[in-house]
């Protein structure tokens, strides 16, 4: 018996890739297919997907053969690649190495894609007037997403770091394959009958087969019947989906999404204490110019008061009464003075001194004589003297007195 040779995997994969090599029609083919999962890398490459109904093809254009490429391929693309087919050894996979990539139609995907959005352009459902408001203030969040991916951790993170008290319902739904289409209407439907305030309808990016649940008709006419509000987080922010056309909000990521749904607590916080500052200045100085105006208003209460006015006209006739007090002395300090020398006047005049001085008052019948021709011979007269009074009759006349003689 024969001994059965043993190979080696390296040996295998070798010998396949020699056959690739040796066959002229692998070194110079041409593929047509849809664009799948196409990555520009930042290195320049261009990693994607080629494929059909059936199979799968992976490919490359390393950058020194982008120079050719005229346009950005995306994921739906139908296109023609040009290059070499070779085995990758360390993982034992088959590639196209492109040289040339030229367009060669639009794929099926896309041209479904393009059909149904321009159908449910033409019914309205795009228009903003049935676009409803996202709250700025939340508190219970729906979120509708594959419960295990990172699209959920983001969402989450980001609201509580956002506000610690929301609330987050999460309908854990198929995003891709069989049956997805259907979860993410259950998610939808249920979430509104919740009564929440907005919702989250998303996944992390991917190819457009990938992202296709959110193209389908039944997941747009969900989201436009829905009375929550909904924002749309599709994948990443260069991928477009019905969903976002639809949805009330489009977010270019699931991170995004939470950003727009939830407001920021803390600057929630800090606006609130920006207002309560401003407000408590506002107060204190609006108090400092009442109190202000009440000190102006109580000095003019008190200048214009009856009570102050008494006050006013009791000092003014107090002063009065003061200047009429001291007018009244001066006066009578005058009138003193007068009286004094009237007094020394009247006092060098008196008949006392006069009598004292050896002077007599000459009287008749009640009138002073003060001349001879006033009484005859035989009148009764009354003398008054210094001490005593005399009552003499008249025995002579004589008209003219000694000094009078002496005189003339």
């Amino acid at each position: 018996m024969k001994q059965e040779k043993i190979y080696s995997i390296s040996e295998i994969t070798g010998y396949i890739s020699f056959l690739f090599e040796d066959d002229p029609k692998m070194q110079h083919a041409c593929v047509e297919g849809e664009v799948s999962n196409c990555t520009y890398h930042k290195s320049g490459h261009i990693y994607f997907t080629l494929k059909d109904a059936k199979s799968q093809l992976k490919a490359v254009m390393f950058s020194g053969n982008r120079r050719g490429l005229h346009t950005e391929m995306k994921d739906g693309d139908k296109v023609q690649v040009r290059g070499r087919i070779e085995v990758y050894k360390p993982y034992g996979n088959y590639q196209i190495i492109a040289s040339s990539i030229e367009p060669a139609g639009q794929g099926l995907l896309y041209q479904e894609f393009e059909r149904l959005k321009e159908e449910l352009l033409e019914m309205g459902m795009f228009d903003d007037m049935y676009k409803k408001p996202i709250p700025k203030y939340i508190r219970r969040l729906g979120v509708i997403t594959a419960p295990g991916g990172a699209a959920v951790r983001d969402i989450i993170q980001i609201s509580k770091r956002r506000d610690p008290y929301i609330e987050i319902v999460l309908y854990p739904a198929l995003v891709q394959g069989d049956g997805a289409k259907e979860s993410i209407v259950r998610g939808i439907e249920t979430l509104d009958r919740m009564g929440l305030d907005t919702l989250i309808v998303g996944r992390g990016g991917g190819s457009i087969e990938d992202l296709w649940a959110f193209n389908e008709r039944e997941v747009a006419q969900a989201i436009f019947q829905c009375e929550t509000p909904v924002i749309s987080a599709v994948g990443h922010e260069t991928d477009f989906t019905i969903a976002d056309y639809v949805a009330d909000l489009r977010a270019p990521t699931p991170s995004a999404a939470a950003e727009l749904a939830v407001f920021d607590y803390r600057e929630f916080q800090m606006l609130l204490e920006g207002f309560r500052s401003r407000m408590l200045k506002a107060m204190q100085s609006k108090i400092v110019l009442k109190k202000n105006r009440c000190m102006e208003m109580s000095r003019t209460l008190r200048l214009l008061s009856p009570q102050n006015k008494l006050k006013d006209k009791r000092y003014k006739l107090s002063e009065l009464e003061k200047a009429m007090q001291r007018s009244m002395e001066k006066n009578l300090e005058k009138k003193k003075r007068s009286m004094e020398l009237l007094a020394g006047r009247l006092d060098g005049c008196s008949p006392v001194k006069r009598l004292a001085a050896g002077f007599s008052y000459l009287e008749m019948d009640g009138k002073n004589i003060t001349r001879a021709t006033d009484v005859q011979v035989d009148d009764a007269l009354h003398i008054y003297l210094m001490e005593g009074e005399l009552d003499v009759k008249v025995t002579n006349v004589t008209e003219e007195s000694p000094w009078q003689k002496k005189i003339n």
